[in-house]
């Protein structure tokens, strides 16, 4: 059966077309990334296997244009895999927010969408995103069956402990207001490949997973299952992102409402869509970007970076509490995968925790699997790429 996975973003697209006989036994056929979707000048890289990489630089305005681009990519004489677009027999879509609605991957119909819609408002970067590609697909490929894969299904393990606010208990009963938690797609599969790569039983383990890219979360793995995760209600809470706050006092919403005159839409925005990396820096939401910013001299731009890691170190020391012990530390997700020094400031600033941290190993180590720790350490720290198309590809091929 060959899938198409399409992965939407807040600013980026990711996909994959893969030949699936089974759920363990597939081939990759191509995959891609649209980077910078909503920026001046946008990049895509596409990669059939077996061939050198193929990119394109051009403006990308919208997730709709992504998505055509794709399509178009894929179909090509010369850097496409597929004959028509009739020879994908399903696609799986990466959805953020299922809300109450949904505690499994489902087949998408009208119902379906709908629902999604309604979750819109609870994920206003993703699910919108997540919407386009679904009725892109459906506009193009009306006889093709499509699965939507939540990243809130992996964190239903959580106790109620970890998922409540202390707010008044009816907010949840009425309105279902609860920390839901996202990325779980990565980090049930981040976990049990890096368990696997370090020598653990994943069903017999402490385990703390870092998705660090434009949005981030950190999450508590105890014996293969979540206990807790730093995203919420919203995929704005919890550490610092390109665009989204992160966890800040309640008290500041108000305060902002009321200094600029706004209402909740407007509030919404700034904290969504204009705070984090961009909002602090005031030059991108890239953490590439303040990378380069920070190397001239940018104050704002290093501020960026260093509330960045250092509320990711903030999590990472909860749940070890919370978890009464750690037995390894993952890092994946674009940051996660590509800046040794997030991963250094983590490393070191956690060796009270038993961790001997391997700065040789892991200087200028982008998009590998590795062990970060030497042999000595206590606790294990690897990074590991994260492949959430792969399993969003086996659920697409078991509904479909």
């Amino acid at each position: 059966m060959i899938i198409l996975v399409l992965n939407c973003g807040s600013s980026s697209l990711k996909y994959q077309v893969l030949d699936m006989k089974s759920e363990s036994d597939y081939s990759l056929l191509a995959k891609g990334l649209v980077e910078r979707i909503g920026m001046e000048e946008g990049d895509i890289t596409h990669s059939v296997t077996g061939k050198d990489k193929h990119k394109v630089h051009m403006p990308i305005p919208d997730h709709t244009a992504g998505i055509k681009n794709v399509l178009d990519l894929l179909t090509d004489k010369e850097h496409g895999v597929l004959s028509s677009l009739a020879d994908i027999e399903a696609v799986g879509h990466r959805v953020a927010h299922g809300g109450e609605y949904f505690n499994c991957s489902v087949k998408v119909d009208s119902q379906v969408i709908e629902k999604i819609e309604k979750c819109c408002e609870l994920a206003p970067l993703h699910n919108p995103a997540n919407l386009l590609g679904i009725k892109a697909v459906a506009e193009l490929m009306p006889a093709i069956p499509q699965v939507a894969v939540f990243d809130t299904s992996f964190h239903q393990s959580m106790p109620s402990k970890a998922y409540m606010y202390a707010i008044p208990y009816e907010y949840y009963e009425n309105y279902k207001v609860r920390r839901y938690g996202f990325h779980g797609t990565s980090h049930k599969f981040v976990a049990a490949k890096a368990a696997a790569l370090a020598g653990l039983d994943i069903n017999n383990s402490k385990i703390i997973t870092c998705h660090l890219g434009n949005g981030g979360s950190v999450c508590a793995v105890l014996n293969g299952k979540s206990v807790d995760t730093s995203m919420g209600f919203t995929p704005m809470e919890g550490v610092v992102m390109g665009t989204r706050c992160g966890s800040v006092d309640a008290g500041v919403v108000t305060y902002i409402m009321d200094k600029e005159n706004t209402d909740t839409k407007g509030v919404s925005a700034i904290l969504n869509k204009k705070s984090g990396f961009l909002g602090v820096s005031g030059v991108s939401s890239d953490s590439r970007d303040l990378e380069n910013a920070a190397k001239e001299g940018n104050q704002r731009a290093v501020l960026a970076q260093e509330m960045f890691k250092y509320s990711v170190l903030r999590y990472v020391g909860a749940y070890a509490a919370a978890m009464n012990g750690v037995d390894l530390i993952v890092f994946t997700g674009g940051i996660g995968e590509n800046d040794p020094s997030t991963r250094e400031y983590i490393g070191k600033n956690c060796s009270f925790l038993g961790i001997d941290f391997d700065s040789e190993i892991n200087k200028g180590l982008r998009g590998k699997d590795a062990i970060l720790t030497k042999a000595s350490s206590k606790v294990k720290v690897a990074v590991v790429t994260t492949n959430e198309e792969l399993v969003i590809a086996q659920d697409t091929m078991r509904l479909a």
